[in-house]
């Protein structure tokens, strides 16, 4: 389907006929109205991406505190989400951009194939060469094709991509935090276990010891230098220590993430819609310039047929 929903479906049949002055008239009355209303459509999108423009400029006052506010699973998977959002309109736009272009093309092959000057007699056809005809459509098309390839659609769609790969690479950051907040997860669970473990082997190892051993603690260790009550605790100091490293590791990281983040949007956000504003009122400019041709044809289809 074209983008341009059912105006194909009229052109043929409108061509099919001799182009007089009625043809003209029946001609731009159903197509007249398909640049009316890509105006339309892309007055409002200029529209919108002004307002999107204003409230990502907006977002360069946004400050973020120093507290280490972590990314969590459902902003994570909100995060995916606007990612694949971004890529579908990468794609989107891309397709739009290259329908509107072939479906000119198919148009104009098709004109090339069916427009065939009707002659007034077999004699006229033998002997006179064949009348070149330039139906409206014929122009209509030409301009439209220019006013299509002026375009900053290169811009836009690089635009698109590189919002798209900003958030891509936040992704990425996510996910680095999350696995070292998983990973600070099962070092505490094994410092609980391990500390637990060691305080019920450390209270049954209290009441096995002998009295002379609880009243001379010097001499036992001087007796005994490898202290198994040293050694257990010195582990469980050890998990200790790494556990508050990795969590202070963590907690850095969360702080980057959201530096990090929230810098990539204040710059890239608002390029991105300052192209897409160019972009739309480039559109609206051109379909603009468009509909004045169809309303010159149409002028001219009806002085023509008056």
């Amino acid at each position: 389907m074209s983008p341009f929903g059912s105006w194909s479906s009229h052109v043929p049949v409108q061509m099919s006929c001799p182009v007089s002055g009625v043809g003209v008239r029946c001609w731009i009355g159903c197509q007249g109205r398909v640049p009316d209303r890509m105006v339309s459509m892309w007055e409002f999108m200029f529209s919108h991406h002004k307002n999107q423009l204003q409230l990502a400029t907006d977002l360069k006052a946004i400050e973020i505190s120093g507290f280490p506010l972590e990314t969590s699973k459902h902003h994570h998977e909100r995060t995916i989400q606007l990612g694949n959002v971004i890529k579908e309109w990468h794609d989107h736009f891309d397709n739009l951009v290259k329908n509107q272009k072939l479906y000119i093309q198919t148009l104009h092959s098709w004109l090339k194939l069916n427009l065939i000057p009707i002659e007034s007699s077999l004699k006229e056809k033998i002997s006179s060469p064949p009348r070149a005809q330039s139906p409206p459509i014929q122009g209509l098309l030409h301009s439209w094709q220019e006013l299509l390839e002026k375009l900053p659609d290169e811009l836009a769609r690089s635009a698109i991509a590189s919002f798209e790969a900003v958030i891509r690479t936040i992704i990425i950051h996510q996910e680095e935090e999350m696995k070292l907040k998983d990973k600070c997860e099962e070092t505490k669970k094994e410092y609980i276990r391990k500390r637990q473990a060691f305080e019920d082997w450390y209270q049954k190892y209290m009441q096995r010891r002998t009295p002379p051993d609880m009243t001379d603690t010097d001499r036992a260790t001087e007796s005994n230098p490898k202290d198994p009550v040293v050694e257990k605790q010195l582990l469980v100091d050890t998990l200790k220590k790494r556990l508050d490293e990795e969590t202070e590791a963590h907690q850095r990281l969360c702080i980057q993430v959201r530096e990090k983040s929230l810098g990539s949007l204040k710059i890239r956000l608002p390029e991105l819609f300052r192209v897409m504003s160019e972009y739309s009122y480039a559109c609206l400019e051109a379909y603009g310039r468009l509909r004045l041709i169809v309303q010159s044809q149409h002028s001219n289809g009806s002085s023509q047929g008056s």
